[in-house]
């Protein structure tokens, strides 16, 4: 190529330059608002994964209570609440052992 013909097609060039730089541009500006679109689709689906969260651990909260608790098993496995009489106190040793461990002195340990 000769320079003759070269200056000839540096008109050429510089508009195929101006317009790829504007397609470009107008792809990069399209990309920029899909992106947009996508942050707020999975924004509004982390809002609704926080509420249906809060929502459960509501509902949980409601059926865990002490007081339904109390409810169901009284209603449908028919207990009932315990009576003083009814609890069985668990110590270390009896206090006869002790006494008797004292009277002849055997160590704590050795029993």
């Amino acid at each position: 190529m000769s320079k003759e013909n070269f200056r000839q097609l540096k008109p050429f060039f510089s508009i195929v330059l101006v317009i790829f730089t504007l397609f470009a541009i107008v792809f990069l500006q399209m990309e920029e608002r899909r992106m947009g679109y996508v942050v707020l689709k999975l924004t509004r689906e982390h809002k609704k994964v926080l509420e249906e969260k809060r929502t459960k651990e509501i509902s949980l909260a409601k059926i865990t209570r002490p007081q339904l608790l109390d409810h169901v098993a009284q209603q449908k496995f028919t207990l009932k609440k315990v009576q003083a009489n009814q609890i069985i106190h668990l110590s270390g040793e009896p206090d006869n052992v002790v006494e008797k461990a004292a009277d002849k002195k055997i160590a704590k340990k050795d029993l």
